[in-house]
């Protein structure tokens, strides 16, 4: 009787720790792909603050540099709601 004790607790731990294991990567798979796209929506961002620069310098606002931070605030807020939206679907 103590020996099949002894068994269903190594079945048991055996079970567990492959569970474990799927679950650790799973998790580091989704954590992964979280960075990834933050990297890219970094990248995006970094793409659409030069792009908005450019805008405004064409525009003559280049010394408005007030006006390029509000733009610039407001972009990052709407790009940073949309990796909040992403990441989440």
């Amino acid at each position: 009787m103590a020996g099949s004790k002894s068994k269903a607790a190594n079945d048991l731990t055996a079970v567990m720790e492959t569970a474990m294991q799927t679950l650790q990567s799973k998790f580091q798979n989704l954590s992964d792909q979280i960075i990834a796209k933050l990297d890219e929506m970094g990248t995006r961002i970094d793409d659409l603050e030069n792009n908005v620069a450019d805008l405004m310098t064409q525009a003559g606002m280049e010394d408005k540099n007030k006006t390029k931070q509000v733009y610039l605030i407001l972009v990052f807020a709407l790009k940073l709601g949309r990796v909040h939206d992403q990441v989440l679907s």
